[in-house]
């Protein structure tokens, strides 16, 4: 598809949306878009997208130079939708994603259109439900955990280090990034660094899916 093509599909919905070309760089941005980030599309355009949006799960941050989504586009892998927590013109809000792979005729990698819609209430009530039932009840946290996550097929053949093990165990028991940096005395960006390897070895875009998928196969 040409750029052209590329933007008319982006302004062909309600919902905010963008499109990314392989390098991750914004090269299409809707009006819904402008509205839910507040930001011209003259101003997001060329830009990464994960600087605008500054997406994160409930685990931490999950967009990075490593994007798994961009390498998930380029394996031409179907992607599931995603919450993710983004920043957005009323603040830090969870939205759900939907990434559609649209071929480029004119690159190897094709472009990522990402379509956005709020469902902040919802999810922080999906939250909600999933602490009262850890805090009232002998579900383990890791279970609980896995109520809110993917249920995408685990990546059973996947080769993670011990390393990575340990770190993918104690985030699912619900630790943090600085819990897992002081239990196993590295920092913060070895444990984030350790995660992106995870989530590309385990086909994952989230934290949490990455356990989930991790459990399904026997690896944790």
């Amino acid at each position: 598809m040409k750029p052209k093509e590329i933007k008319r599909m982006a302004e062909s919905t309600s919902d905010a949306a963008f499109a990314v070309d392989g390098e991750g760089l914004i090269v299409a941005w809707n009006q819904a878009a402008e509205v839910l980030f507040a930001l011209p599309a003259g101003e997001a355009i060329g830009r990464h997208c994960g600087e605008i949006v500054k997406g994160a799960d409930e685990c931490g941050p999950v967009c990075s130079p490593d994007c798994t989504v961009r390498q998930a586009v380029e394996k031409r892998h179907p992607i599931s939708n995603f919450d993710l927590l983004t920043n957005t013109a009323s603040g830090r809000q969870w939205c759900n994603v939907s990434v559609l792979v649209a071929e480029n005729g004119a690159s190897t990698n094709p472009y990522a259109v990402h379509i956005i819609r709020t469902i902040d209430l919802r999810k922080r009530l999906e939250i909600l439900v999933r602490d009262f039932v850890v805090s009232n009840t002998n579900v383990p946290a890791e279970e609980a955990v896995a109520l809110i996550s993917s249920t995408r097929a685990a990546a059973s053949g996947a080769e993670l280090t011990d390393r990575e093990l340990e770190i993918l165990r104690l985030l699912g028991k619900g630790c943090t990034t600085s819990s897992v940096a002081d239990q196993l005395h590295i920092s913060r960006t070895t444990v984030n660094n350790h995660v992106q390897h995870i989530l590309r070895k385990l086909d994952s875009h989230t934290r949490l899916e990455a356990i989930r998928r991790a459990e399904h196969a026997g690896l944790i």
